[in-house]
């Protein structure tokens, strides 16, 4: 419950563009605007990994059953993928170096693939039901 918590006040610092699919599930997706944005999302990313003492830059964190993820990256990338609840498959690819993002699933049977190349930041939270 610590880790929504904080994901919706780390969402509640930047534009929240909101999509529903018909699916059963709703995804709020941040991409920073402009430099300054981009850097408070890398701070909360930083402090997400501090709190849950994450020392590597790819990370990956899961509670329930039937989960899967997986992280591609380069040496000055960061990515965390946080998946509780059942049935989530999520990736991150990231390439050209500097790249931030973070996913978080929650629910059930959510699906999101990321891809970054060089420099970008953002975040998504993605419920299912």
């Amino acid at each position: 419950m610590k880790t929504l918590a904080f994901a919706a006040a780390l969402a509640a610092t930047t534009a929240l563009p909101m999509a529903a699919s018909a699916g059963g599930s709703v995804a709020l997706n941040i991409a920073p605007s402009n430099a300054q944005e981009a850097q408070a999302l890398r701070i909360g990313l930083a402090l997400y990994a501090l709190h849950n003492d994450i020392q590597a830059n790819g990370h990956v964190t899961q509670h329930g059953v039937n989960n899967a993820a997986g992280i591609a990256q380069g040496a000055t990338d960061q990515a965390i993928i946080h998946q509780e609840g059942a049935g989530h498959t999520g990736t991150i690819t990231q390439t050209g170096g500097n790249n931030a993002y973070g996913l978080f699933q929650f629910g059930q049977n959510t699906n999101a693939a990321v891809q970054q190349n060089g420099g970008q930041t953002g975040l998504t939270l993605l419920f299912g039901w």
